[in-house]
Formats: structure tokens, sequence, C-alpha cells
């Protein structure tokens, strides 16, 4: 290669870099993924209340939130660039990682009043159903949350063999899914599904939706009354999922983005308590090291 030819690719490559980094630092606008576990409205009415604060501790002009109807549109977005962070399960993260290595960031994961970063899946029928152990469900109907949900399908597929001694698909009579976690614990009260997979922390009182978890969210918004349901299987415990920042932010800004949610609980503890769902007392970091376990068992049984 000529010494020319060199200095001509060596220009360029400098320039894309530089290029690159300043997109990166001109950040104009940061757009939050809302990932459908329940309904929209819910779902921005839950997390609105960062916009202003992360805004104004970025210097951004804006903070967007991009509701989607299913996980799916989240995890696409994070892996194109189009979303700049999103809190997800373990199993969606899983997901991006095994796409793309180097798409996100996890950096922090809630927190439960024991220290503990775990929540459990739970498998839930009806009261009035006569199902109360998996031995009752056996030839039944099985709904689950979502394919990319950690709680509501992937740990399910892990583990209920273990348990029920043979695959899932043989056991029940029918499986599918039911949308989300909201709408799938609805479907089991409507009888579209004899059993459903969600999730919760499985501390605290049945009664009110244990201390955190989606039954928790359906109890507090008053459209679930754990009277009307049984707690049928619950999984090993599954670790929370991260807060994911896009890597294609600059590096000063996912670490402003951070901090902002690091001190959340100390600055601004109802939003804190809103955004994440309730339940939880504080942040944790992580690194992509926590989540080997649900990396493999995602490669093993969706392969990606």
């Amino acid at each position: 290669m000529s010494a020319i030819r060199k200095i001509l690719m060596a220009t360029i490559a400098i320039a894309a870099v530089a290029g690159q980094a300043a997109h990166a630092q001109d950040v104009k606008v940061l757009r939050i993924g809302l990932d459908g576990g329940e309904n929209e409205s819910d779902q921005i009415r839950r997390t609105e209340c960062v916009k202003d604060g992360l805004a104004k501790a970025t210097g951004v002009s804006e903070v967007q939130l991009f509701p989607s109807p299913d996980y799916n549109g989240v995890i696409q977005g994070l892996l194109g660039g189009t979303i700049d962070l999103a809190v997800m399960g373990a199993s969606s993260y899983a997901s991006i990682y095994l796409k793309d290595p180097n798409a996100v960031t996890p950096v922090l994961t809630t927190k439960q009043s024991d220290g503990s970063t775990g929540y459990y899946s739970i498998m839930v029928a009806r009261k009035d159903s006569g199902i109360k152990t998996l031995a009752d469900a056996k030839g039944k109907k099985l709904g689950f949350a979502d394919p990319d949900s950690t709680s509501g399908y992937l740990v399910p597929n892990v583990s209920l063999p273990k348990d029920i001694g043979e695959p899932v698909k043989q056991y029940f009579s029918e499986t599918g899914f039911g949308g989300g976690h909201e709408n799938l614990v609805l479907g089991v009260l409507d009888k579209t599904w004899d059993v459903g997979t969600t999730f919760g922390s499985a501390q605290g009182e049945w009664e009110q939706g244990y201390t955190s978890g989606n039954l928790r969210i359906m109890v507090d918004k008053g459209i679930l009354d754990m009277d009307d349901l049984v707690e049928v299987w619950k999984s090993p415990l599954i670790p929370n999922g991260p807060l994911m920042v896009s890597n294609k932010l600059s590096d000063d800004m996912k670490t402003k983005v951070t901090a902002f949610f690091k001190d959340l609980p100390k600055t601004d503890k109802t939003c804190f308590e809103s955004f994440t769902g309730g339940g939880y007392v504080d942040w944790e970091p992580v690194d992509q090291s926590f989540y080997q376990t649900i990396i493999d068992a995602r490669k093993s049984v969706i392969g990606g």
C-alpha cells in the first residue's frame, strides 16, 4: 500500500471516529423504551416522573417515552439505536446480548427490602378451578406472558420440566401467549387459560400480591383481587432485570444517566417506586456477569 493511500485511509478512519464521537455527545433527546408488560397508559403514567429530572441531569432538551405492545419492540429498538435505555427482564437483556454483545450495558438492578436482587416466576390459577398443584394442572391450558419474558416464559421452560418430569408441551394440553403479564393474568381470570405464569417477589402477603411484581401492581391498580387466584408453582430465584443503557451513547452520557437513576431512591423516592413498579428500596450495580446464567438458559431454550 502506498504511503499516500495509507495517509488517506488513516484520515478517513480518524474522521469517522470523530464524527461518531460528535454524534454521541450531540444527544438532544433521550428515549426510554417501555416493554408492554402492562397497558400502555398505566406504564406511561408510572414512568413519566423521571422525564424532567433525567433531562436536567443529562443536559438533553427532552426525554421521551416509547411504549411498545410487546417486549420485542423495545429489544429491537435497543439493538437498532432508536431506544437509549430501558428496564427489562433478564431474558430480554440476554436476547440483546446474544444478538449483539456490544449493543447495551446493564448498569443497575432493583433491590428488595431484605437486600435480595431476585424474584420468582409464579404460576397462578383461578381459585374456583380446582387446580391447586402441578399435578392438578396436567392436561390443562398453560398461558405464558411473552416469548421474551424471563419469568413469563424462559424460566418456566427451563425449570418446569424438572418438576413435572416431561417437556412442557407434553404435560399441558395447550400453550400460548397472553400478550404481557397483566393480560395473561386477566386471561386466567376469564378462563382463556387454566394456568398462567407471571412474576412476584414471593415476599410479604399473598393477599396484597406480595411486596412487588405484576400481581402487586395489578392489586394496587384495583384490577385484581388475590382471593380469586391460587399459586400453583413457584420457580427458583431469578435475577432482577437490568436498567440497560445503549452503547451508542457517549461514556459521559451513560455515566450521567446511571448516576441519575442510582440517586433516584434518595432524590425522589416516590418517583423511584413508581418507575420500578413499587416494592423496591434501592438499586444495585450490575454487569453482564450477573446475567450469565440467564444468557446460557436463553441460548439453550430459545437460541437467541
